[in-house]
């Protein structure tokens, strides 16, 4: 007989009880879990136009090691060892944290039951979310093994939030978001739904590469994607340059005869009413005015408190309409055969001049794919009016007329109950409630003071006229 202390005895009670549930009942449970996981996720890929990828639903410690052990990583630390004196194993450790704080961990259920019901609950609790013109034909031809990548112009951070709900019935979105973002239970949530952190500016070779290999091999895996060419929130309400850093990860090393197709679809946004309108617009306005926008904890949570209680007298017009427009896809394939170019094959600075060349290329049809808005509209009017006292009718009557010469140029016209009278005062009405618009015995007349402001909203359809 052996004699233990009831202590000990307990402890092994305790182990062996671990023991059996790690090595019986926990291998089911997981089965069991998968199985419907797997389930759920062909439920959704027959649902979706464009599947989830497996590249989404590898384990992320998988794709983290993946990433360590590609070449031109290895290559770029040892070189990175050498020009510092550093140990292999400090730089080796280096590059594996940023494999982890770039590569995302997808979860079907954080995707669907939480982020695209949340984002739908956003947008429409703030807007009138609206589906301006889509190519459905176009884009019901794309090859469902090519990688997609839906490349917008970027008025607002609502934009993650707007679009991922009027994608998510078609497909899973990848975005690249900053580190604005990193915030400790946000964090967890936005790389669960698929999304990877970039540094905006970052001067670090070493992290450029592991960044650039990671977005090389999600396309090289068909994940979808979103990506604002323009790099950031545009600050006076126009279309912006695009950058070339994201998108140049994407196609720099592109070949058609060995790698599937890349197909970017055009997505033009646009609202009545963007958020940080003020804050986008007060380097401008002080250049101009010398007046300063300032934000505060106080004012943010007075801006909440106003909504909240216009909300529960029932007087809260929510912020005008929000549309997204998705143009025709433009096959990347095509357009290199198009050009007679090998990205691959090219030196750098001919790969430069050819990607800057695609970029252009993109915010043309992202541009063409904006929907022009009664807010937008409005202040068109009022700033060719220059300060002009107008009528109704004649408000009217110079809108119609700027619809006419938009139309004749492509723009796609989102007119509300496809009625043009209410387009007019649902505009009229978001400018004058915001003060931008003056109105005196039934006429109307620009506030001289928010020129700016009126000018920003002008300024993203401008490319219409």
């Amino acid at each position: 007989m052996v004699t233990l202390p009831f202590w000990l005895f307990a402890i092994v009670v305790v182990f062996a009880i671990i023991g059996l549930i790690d090595r019986i009942f926990l291998p089911g449970v997981r089965w069991f879990f998968r199985s419907r996981a797997n389930r759920a996720i062909d439920e959704l890929n027959n649902r979706l136009h464009l599947r989830i990828q497996p590249f989404k639903l590898t384990k992320r410690q998988a794709l983290v090691d993946q990433l360590m052990y590609d070449a031109e990583i290895i290559k770029a630390v040892e070189a990175k060892a050498l020009e510092t004196n550093t140990p292999r194993e400090v730089i080796m450790r280096q590059a594996a944290g940023y494999a982890k704080e770039i590569v995302p961990h997808f979860s079907s259920y954080a995707y669907f039951n939480i982020g695209t019901r949340l984002a739908r609950w956003v947008s429409t609790l703030i807007y009138r979310v609206r589906l301006g013109f889509s190519d459905d034909e176009a884009l019901k031809n794309v090859d469902p093994e090519a990688t997609v990548i839906f490349v917008m112009n970027h008025r607002s951070n609502m934009d993650y939030i707007l679009v991922t709900y009027m994608a998510s019935s078609s497909a899973t979105l990848s975005y690249a978001v900053g580190e604005w973002a990193r915030i400790w239970l946000l964090e967890t949530l936005i790389k669960a739904m698929g999304a990877y952190f970039v540094r905006r500016g970052s001067g670090n070779d070493l992290y450029r590469k592991v960044l650039t290999r990671y977005v090389r091999m999600a396309t090289r895996q068909g994940v979808t994607q979103a990506v604002f060419p323009e790099g950031g929130l545009s600050r006076d309400g126009a279309l912006r340059e695009p950058k070339f850093g994201l998108l140049s990860y994407v196609v720099s090393d592109f070949n058609a005869d060995d790698q599937r197709d890349v197909v970017f679809v055009p997505v033009g946004v646009n609202y009545d009413r963007v958020l940080e309108d003020r804050i986008l617009t007060s380097r401008m306005e002080k250049e101009i005015t010398g007046r300063s926008f300032r934000t505060s904890l106080g004012g943010f949570f007075g801006f909440v408190w106003r909504n909240i209680s216009l909300r529960l007298k029932g007087k809260l017009f929510r912020y005008g309409y929000a549309c997204v427009s998705f143009g025709a896809p433009v096959s990347l394939t095509a357009w290199t055969e198009s050009h007679k170019v090998n990205l691959r094959s090219l030196g750098p600075d001919e790969r430069r001049d050819k990607i800057a060349l695609l970029g252009k290329d993109l915010m043309k049809e992202i541009g063409a794919a904006v929907p022009v808005l009664p807010v937008s509209l409005m202040a068109t009017v009022f700033l060719k009016s220059g300060g002009e006292w107008l009528s109704e009718l004649e408000v009217k009557s110079r809108t119609f007329d700027l619809i006419k010469v938009m139309e004749s140029n492509g723009a796609h016209i989102y007119i509300p109950r496809e009625d043009r009278d209410y387009a007019v005062s649902a505009g009229l009405r978001m400018l004058t409630l915001r003060h931008l618009v003056k109105e005196k015995n039934g006429l109307y007349r620009m506030n001289q003071t928010e020129n700016n402001l009126l000018r920003y909203y002008a300024n993203s359809i401008k490319h219409f006229e």
